[in-house]
């Protein structure tokens, strides 16, 4: 099990600031974690496939091409409520 020292010290590698009950939270939960870690070790997993992705998904690019927009530049324009500028919407104020 671990110490409310070593919880302290993780704490202060990530920086992160934790209160007194924090910590003795956390030393109970990480505590926890690391037990069960050490119950999964003893199953026997010699003959156990990788398993990295379960769904059969697989990752499908397709070739980038470039297409016409179906809507104008005029028909864009006219959907914001953004002031216009020389035919761009201007997003920013004006430097003077």
């Amino acid at each position: 099990m671990l110490n409310e020292d070593t919880i302290k010290h993780v704490a202060k590698l990530a920086r992160l600031g934790l209160t007194d009950a924090e910590v003795k939270k956390f030393t109970t939960q990480l505590s926890g974690v690391l037990e069960y870690v050490e119950i999964l070790k003893e199953v026997d997993t010699e003959n156990v496939a990788e398993t990295s992705q379960v769904t059969g998904l697989k990752d499908v690019f397709g070739k980038d091409e470039v297409e016409k927009g179906k809507a104008s530049r005029e028909e864009l324009l006219g959907c914001t409520e953004l002031p216009i500028d020389s035919k761009q919407v201007r997003v920013m104020p004006a430097i003077k």
